[in-house]
């Protein structure tokens, strides 16, 4: 698997912005190789909906077929620990191909922040009083807001290695998913 995979043109940017596309990268990532039949039951899917999905992420380098894949089973898996593309562009379709991938993350992590929040009494007191949500309000220029965002992926940087071998993670260790948000205020 590569580390990171860059979205360039308006095509690819749309095809990850859709919502079981996104669910199916993350989970193919975290839990690396898996059949459609496997994914769907772990999302509550059907196979032929998953199966088509995969098909359009590898359709667009996101997903390939595992090694060793047969024509019994079928294993996918993510072709990088972490997608990435501009924000800014001159073309018009790249750039709202770039809001609409966007509008979709933000959707998934507010998904995702609703379902701790609606099992959070059933967790364990450690990790209620790990996790949770807040936000910080700055006065930064363009430029420090950049490096304020390298330092933070050079802080997250420091676990990357746990995230392709499962040997480096310390007991007790569970995905949690941190999201890096920086939204301009007027």
């Amino acid at each position: 698997m590569h580390e990171a995979i860059r979205l360039t043109e308006a095509t690819s940017l749309r095809a990850y912005a859709h919502p079981l596309r996104l669910r199916l990268i993350s989970l193919l990532r975290t839990e690396g190789p898996m059949t459609a039949t496997q994914a769907a039951a772990r999302l509550g899917d059907t196979v032929p909906n998953c199966s088509f999905h995969l098909r359009q992420l590898a359709k667009y380098g996101l997903a390939e077929r595992a090694p060793g894949a047969d024509a019994r089973e079928r294993p996918w898996r993510a072709t990088a620990q972490y997608t990435s593309w501009d924000n800014y562009s001159d073309d018009p379709a790249v750039r709202a191909a770039t809001d609409q991938l966007s509008s979709a993350l933000v959707t998934d992590y507010a998904r995702r922040a609703q379902e701790w929040l609606a099992a959070g009494g059933d967790e364990p007191a450690e990790w209620r009083r790990a996790a949770g949500l807040g936000d910080v309000l700055a006065h930064v220029t363009a430029d420090e807001l950049l490096e304020l965002m390298e330092q933070i992926d050079a802080l997250m940087a420091r676990y990357d290695d746990r995230l392709t071998d499962p040997s480096r993670r310390p007991a007790g260790s569970r995905p949690v998913q941190i999201i890096r948000m920086a939204v301009p205020r007027d």
